[in-house]
């Protein structure tokens, strides 16, 4: 894989790993009681680097590569939910996790 790919990857990593985070920090706002402003702005913050990181990628890619790699945020907030948020994640999201896991696999392969 050549370099500018893998730097591709590397902003599309981050941009999903921060819209899961941003979603954690959300759902932690409006559950946690206290500190709401705070861990809602948080999440604010995190979505905004996000976003610009997602801008950086698709000034450089084609849209329909950069969406289906953006598949891994479905990843990343189902084992953040999970890990952070002791969420009960039933047998068969696993299994729609591990189909979406090979979906992205192949598009960033393609």
């Amino acid at each position: 894989m050549d370099r500018e790919k893998r730097r591709n990857l590397a902003f599309l990593g981050a941009s999903t790993m921060l819209s899961a985070v941003g979603q954690l920090l959300f759902k932690y706002s409006f559950t946690s009681g206290a500190l709401f402003i705070e861990w809602l702005l948080l999440g604010i913050i995190a979505y905004g680097f996000a976003t610009i990181a997602y801008f950086y990628v698709l000034s450089r890619v084609h849209l329909s590569w950069a969406y289906g790699i953006g598949g891994l945020s479905y990843i990343f907030a189902t084992l953040l939910a999970y890990l952070v948020l002791a969420e009960n994640v039933p047998p068969l999201r696993w299994v729609g996790v591990i189909v979406i896991t090979i979906g992205v696999l192949l598009i960033g392969a393609s």
